[in-house]
């Protein structure tokens, strides 16, 4: 697929530690780049630039402006250590920063504490959704209904997949897709209107996650909406049912 974000990052061109870096317009959502896909490709140019790193296990990620067409990334070695190393990369397009995130890598180590959750019962064969038309980005994934929620619920649980996984790395693909969903909040509005993402923290539970024919099952649930803003917590698991990764994110709502 000739705009796959694999094939975006496979085109990303390095000079003097600076990556460079054309986002085709199917991965804009209204004035700005769809999030996933500008974060997977501040993770894409920190991976490159520092090619040893351990596995990607945080992320702390701030959409600081708008974001579209030509970008210039720029990774930055914060710290390396035994087994954790932060990696900060800033994102801009026309000069100005639009995405500032800080990646933390670390290996894995003995630990006398174990606890997983109990995995849930999924299928990833609901019913297929279709996006809104006037989305360009959603048109790269599939997605299909994972249950009911109660109308008027600030719940949102689904799953998606991309259409074109083909050059990710699974922490790309998984970064990638993490930030699908639309905000839980927007099932609480009477009308439709504009939302931006202004921060978001997502924490991979697993150095090497993985699922069945590149489904996953995303949660999103809104903990308060209030006064233009709301607080939401996400859940993505596998195919398995296993939970893969959390996040948090902060929403700006002008709706």
């Amino acid at each position: 697929m000739e705009d796959g974000l694999g094939t975006v990052i496979a085109g990303m061109e390095r000079e003097d530690g600076l990556f460079r870096a054309a986002l085709p317009a199917c991965w804009m959502q209204g004035r700005t780049a769809y999030g996933g896909a500008s974060a997977a490709l501040a993770l894409a140019a920190a991976l490159a630039a520092e090619p040893d790193l351990p596995p990607l296990r945080s992320a702390q990620i701030a959409f600081v402006g708008p974001l579209g067409g030509a970008l210039e990334i720029r990774p930055t070695l914060l710290r390396r250590g035994r087994s954790a190393s932060f990696v900060r990369v800033d994102v801009a397009s026309d000069g100005a920063l639009g995405l500032a995130a800080t990646f933390l890598f670390a290996a894995e180590r003995e630990s006398q504490i174990a606890h997983q959750p109990e995995p849930i019962v999924p299928s990833p064969h609901g019913m297929p959704i279709e996006g809104p038309a006037d989305i360009a980005f959603v048109h790269n994934f599939d997605h299909a209904e994972a249950g009911t929620v109660a109308r008027g619920e600030p719940r949102i649980r689904r799953w998606a997949r991309l259409k074109d996984r083909s050059g990710l790395s699974p922490a790309l693909e998984l970064v990638a897709i993490a930030d699908v969903l639309p905000p839980p909040a927007l099932m609480l509005a009477h009308r439709p209107g504009p939302i931006s993402t202004t921060t978001w923290q997502l924490d991979l539970l697993t150095p090497a996650p993985s699922t069945e024919d590149g489904w996953w099952l995303l949660s999103a649930e809104a903990d308060m909406a209030e006064r233009g803003f709301s607080s939401q917590a996400m859940t993505v698991h596998n195919a398995d049912g296993a939970l893969i990764a959390v996040a948090k994110q902060s929403v700006a709502l002008f709706v």
